[in-house]
Protein backbone atom coordinates (compact mmCIF):
# COMPACT_ATOMS: atom_id res chain seq x y z
CA UNK A 1 0.00 0.00 0.00
CA UNK A 2 0.94 3.55 -0.47
CA UNK A 3 -0.82 6.27 1.49
CA UNK A 4 -0.41 9.73 2.31
CA UNK A 5 1.48 10.28 5.65
CA UNK A 6 0.99 13.28 8.11
CA UNK A 7 4.31 14.31 10.23
CA UNK A 8 2.35 16.19 12.47
CA UNK A 9 -1.20 16.92 13.93
CA UNK A 10 -1.76 19.96 11.78
CA UNK A 11 -1.28 18.37 8.34
CA UNK A 12 1.95 19.60 7.58
CA UNK A 13 3.50 17.88 4.86
CA UNK A 14 0.15 16.31 3.57
CA UNK A 15 0.69 14.63 0.11
CA UNK A 16 4.51 15.23 0.17
CA UNK A 17 5.17 12.43 2.74
CA UNK A 18 4.07 8.77 1.78
CA UNK A 19 3.77 5.51 3.92
CA UNK A 20 4.68 2.64 1.69
CA UNK A 21 3.57 -0.55 3.45
CA UNK A 22 5.66 -3.31 1.99
CA UNK A 23 5.48 -7.19 2.71
CA UNK A 24 7.86 -9.63 2.19
CA UNK A 25 7.43 -13.73 0.61
CA UNK A 26 7.01 -14.40 4.10
CA UNK A 27 4.09 -11.89 4.88
CA UNK A 28 6.33 -10.10 7.48
CA UNK A 29 5.13 -6.38 6.83
CA UNK A 30 7.32 -3.18 6.99
CA UNK A 31 6.16 0.13 6.63
CA UNK A 32 8.76 2.81 5.18
CA UNK A 33 7.98 6.66 5.40
CA UNK A 34 9.04 7.81 2.26
CA UNK A 35 10.15 12.28 2.53
CA UNK A 36 10.61 14.05 -0.67
CA UNK A 37 14.63 13.63 -0.38
CA UNK A 38 14.26 9.77 -0.59
CA UNK A 39 15.91 8.86 -3.76
CA UNK A 40 14.48 6.59 -6.01
CA UNK A 41 16.68 4.66 -8.25
CA UNK A 42 16.36 5.53 -11.62
CA UNK A 43 13.58 8.10 -10.43
CA UNK A 44 10.86 5.06 -10.97
CA UNK A 45 7.64 6.06 -10.15
CA UNK A 46 6.62 3.06 -7.95
CA UNK A 47 3.16 1.81 -7.45
CA UNK A 48 1.35 -1.02 -5.34
CA UNK A 49 2.60 -4.29 -6.19
CA UNK A 50 5.42 -3.32 -7.07
CA UNK A 51 8.18 -5.32 -5.99
CA UNK A 52 10.73 -3.13 -3.96
CA UNK A 53 13.74 -2.83 -1.75
CA UNK A 54 14.25 -0.02 1.29
CA UNK A 55 16.78 1.56 2.53
CA UNK A 56 17.77 2.83 5.43
CA UNK A 57 19.66 4.51 8.53
CA UNK A 58 20.57 1.65 10.78
CA UNK A 59 21.74 3.62 13.45
CA UNK A 60 18.46 5.94 13.22
CA UNK A 61 16.42 6.04 16.46
CA UNK A 62 12.79 4.37 15.06
CA UNK A 63 9.05 4.31 17.35
CA UNK A 64 8.35 0.95 19.17
CA UNK A 65 5.25 0.26 17.07
CA UNK A 66 4.28 -3.10 15.25
CA UNK A 67 4.52 -2.99 12.27
CA UNK A 68 8.56 -1.58 11.95
CA UNK A 69 8.39 1.93 10.50
CA UNK A 70 11.61 3.35 8.94
CA UNK A 71 12.68 6.40 7.19
CA UNK A 72 13.64 5.57 4.23
CA UNK A 73 17.17 7.12 2.80
CA UNK A 74 16.83 5.19 -0.97
CA UNK A 75 14.04 3.20 -2.51
CA UNK A 76 14.36 0.59 -5.42
CA UNK A 77 12.02 -0.75 -7.13
CA UNK A 78 13.44 -4.86 -8.19
CA UNK A 79 15.00 -5.24 -11.15
CA UNK A 80 15.90 -8.39 -13.50
CA UNK A 81 19.62 -8.88 -13.62
CA UNK A 82 20.26 -5.32 -11.65
CA UNK A 83 21.62 -5.52 -8.13
CA UNK A 84 21.39 -2.21 -5.67
CA UNK A 85 23.67 -1.88 -2.59
CA UNK A 86 23.46 1.42 -0.58
CA UNK A 87 26.70 1.73 1.59
CA UNK A 88 29.53 2.92 3.02
CA UNK A 89 32.64 2.34 0.90
CA UNK A 90 35.93 2.97 2.22
CA UNK A 91 39.06 3.81 0.29
CA UNK A 92 39.55 0.42 -1.84
CA UNK A 93 35.99 0.70 -2.21
CA UNK A 94 35.22 -2.02 -0.01
CA UNK A 95 31.56 -1.89 1.39
CA UNK A 96 31.11 -1.61 5.10
CA UNK A 97 29.92 -5.20 5.55
CA UNK A 98 32.78 -6.29 3.49
CA UNK A 99 30.86 -7.83 0.76
CA UNK A 100 30.57 -6.49 -2.07
CA UNK A 101 34.59 -4.64 -3.94
CA UNK A 102 34.03 -2.02 -6.44
CA UNK A 103 36.11 -2.13 -9.61
CA UNK A 104 35.21 1.03 -11.17
CA UNK A 105 35.74 0.85 -15.56
CA UNK A 106 35.81 3.47 -17.56
CA UNK A 107 31.95 2.94 -18.44
CA UNK A 108 31.12 3.17 -15.09
CA UNK A 109 28.99 6.37 -14.74
CA UNK A 110 29.50 7.97 -11.50
CA UNK A 111 26.97 10.81 -10.49
CA UNK A 112 25.60 12.80 -7.72
CA UNK A 113 21.82 12.30 -6.54
CA UNK A 114 20.67 15.19 -8.75
CA UNK A 115 21.85 13.36 -12.26
CA UNK A 116 25.18 15.54 -12.47
CA UNK A 117 28.53 14.05 -13.39
CA UNK A 118 31.13 13.72 -10.45
CA UNK A 119 34.79 14.12 -11.02
CA UNK A 120 35.92 12.94 -7.93
CA UNK A 121 37.14 9.65 -6.16
CA UNK A 122 34.05 8.34 -4.83
CA UNK A 123 35.94 6.05 -2.04
CA UNK A 124 35.02 6.87 1.38
CA UNK A 125 31.86 8.05 0.94
CA UNK A 126 27.81 6.40 0.93
CA UNK A 127 26.98 5.40 -2.08
CA UNK A 128 24.50 4.10 -3.97
CA UNK A 129 25.82 0.80 -6.67
CA UNK A 130 23.54 -0.23 -10.07
CA UNK A 131 25.32 -3.49 -10.69
CA UNK A 132 25.02 -6.87 -12.37
CA UNK A 133 26.85 -9.59 -11.71
CA UNK A 134 29.35 -10.31 -9.37
CA UNK A 135 32.33 -12.67 -8.33
CA UNK A 136 31.94 -15.73 -6.24
CA UNK A 137 35.09 -14.05 -3.80
CA UNK A 138 35.12 -12.76 -0.63
CA UNK A 139 34.36 -9.95 -0.93
CA UNK A 140 32.43 -10.10 -4.30
CA UNK A 141 33.58 -8.13 -6.95
CA UNK A 142 32.30 -6.01 -9.67
CA UNK A 143 32.10 -3.59 -12.10
CA UNK A 144 28.95 -1.44 -11.25
CA UNK A 145 27.14 -0.02 -14.13
CA UNK A 146 26.14 3.28 -11.98
CA UNK A 147 27.12 5.00 -9.10
CA UNK A 148 25.56 7.65 -7.20
CA UNK A 149 27.71 9.56 -5.04
CA UNK A 150 25.07 10.66 -1.77
CA UNK A 151 26.78 13.59 -0.49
Amino acid sequence: MINNFWVNSTGEGLGCYKLMSVENEYGTLVNFVVAPTTYFVDHVMVTPGDMVTGFYDTNAPVPLIFPPQFRAIVMARDTKYQNVKVDYFNNELVSSDNTLRLNIAPCTQIVLENGQAFSNNPANRNLIVIYGSTTKSIPAQTTPYKIIVMC
